[in-house]
């Protein structure tokens, strides 16, 4: 079994629906963040065996195909396209580890692509002959009262754990201060003369007062917007990194386990703590931890329940300045923390929860942590 590492991380801004990248069809978005992922790995094109993206909007095909098709990559390189809604961008990576480990692959871009401007309009069949019925979602448990609206779902849990919208958008504040102050990492590939994410802004307690509710203690401050980006990284196995004399970040491993359906928001939480458990180590062991931010309530009771220090969660913000491309949101993470480790060292987890009831973590050390 071969060990595996990311050489380079690489993704575009991520802007709002209808924004600076709602002309972009998914393969032109995701095209240019991959190439330019492979050149910052040091190889060329021709030495990818496998692409792999999460997509949840994209309406069917296979979007990794057609990415790397449009980037440049060789014929014989197929493609696999996964949906597993928002964890779908931290399970491609993971997918990818497993073909390295198992010596199918040597070198696999993994990542995610979502364009919620050019997504498709959804209408489901009548059998019985009559109009098409439009639809915003699919449905992810087989049993409606168990598949609340995910607004729904994040004001339940906000209720259970007795976090209040004041709570909420404080913690909005600060991902909003974080985004607004980090510093250039060098992770983001300017796309239509855009070169910083375009929703982070300085928000106030009296801003979030006046934001529209949208359910209970939800708002549109302290819930992530819609969004269009790619992300990309490039996964070698240990022979590989060695042959080219570049060390990277380790992949350690990851998870991805289901809880109940009707509470979204603390399925990472198990996947969480296993991951950590398997790697004998604590959730304040962590020098950085990337945790999705849908909602601020899901990100604030990830860190309460494993025990992860607030200070070291999502140092250059999170989705909520940002913004939510969901099957390449988890990639997102996935490339925020490659850098992250690369300036801090040591361990870091990012982390993700998905519909139905879906948890994501992935688990990365830096090289001097190996």
């Amino acid at each position: 079994m071969s060990g595996v590492q990311i050489l380079s991380a690489i993704r575009s801004p991520a802007a709002p629906r209808g924004g600076a990248l709602a002309r972009f069809a998914l393969h032109d978005l995701g095209a240019p963040v991959l190439q330019a992922a492979i050149a910052s790995a040091g190889l060329t094109p021709d030495a990818i065996d496998e692409v792999i993206a999460g997509n949840a909007l994209g309406g069917g095909g296979n979007p990794a195909r057609m990415v790397a098709l449009a980037a440049g990559l060789p014929e014989r390189v197929a493609g696999l396209s996964i949906d597993r809604q928002c964890c779908g961008g931290l399970d491609a990576l993971l997918l990818a580890s497993a073909l390295i480990a198992s010596g199918q692959a040597n070198v696999v871009a993994a990542g995610g692509v979502e364009s919620y401007s050019r997504r498709p309009l959804r209408l489901r069949t009548d059998p019985d002959g009559g109009p098409p019925q439009p639809y915003d979602r699919p449905p992810f448990a087989p049993w409606p009262a168990r598949d609340p609206d995910m607004d729904a779902a994040a004001d339940a849990l906000a209720t259970d754990l007795g976090i209040s919208r004041a709570e909420q958008d404080a913690w909005a504040i600060e991902s909003h201060r974080k985004a607004l102050a980090a510093p250039p990492t060098g992770e983001i590939l300017p796309l239509r003369g855009l070169s910083k994410d375009a929703f982070a802004r300085t928000l106030n307690t009296r801003l979030c007062a006046r934001a529209p509710q949208l359910v209970g203690t939800i708002s549109a401050a302290n819930a992530a917007v819609a969004a269009d980006a790619a992300a990309f990284c490039i996964l070698v196995s240990d022979r590989v990194a060695a042959r080219l004399g570049a060390t990277g970040v380790s992949l350690l491993g990851g998870v991805t386990l289901g809880d109940r359906p009707e509470s979204p928001g603390v399925a990472p939480v198990a996947a969480i703590n296993t991951i950590l458990a398997r790697h004998s180590l604590k959730a304040t062991d962590l020098s950085v931890a990337e945790v999705m931010e849908a909602y601020a309530v899901q990100a604030m009771a990830c860190v309460r329940l494993t025990g992860i220090a607030p200070a070291v969660v999502n140092p250059g913000g999170g989705a909520l300045a940002r913004g939510h491309p969901i099957g390449a949101s988890g990639a997102i993470n996935a490339v925020r923390l490659f850098h992250e480790l690369r300036r801090t060292g040591g361990s870091g987890l990012t982390a993700i929860a998905a519909a139905g009831g879906l948890g994501t973590a992935l688990l990365m050390a830096s090289g001097q942590s190996r």
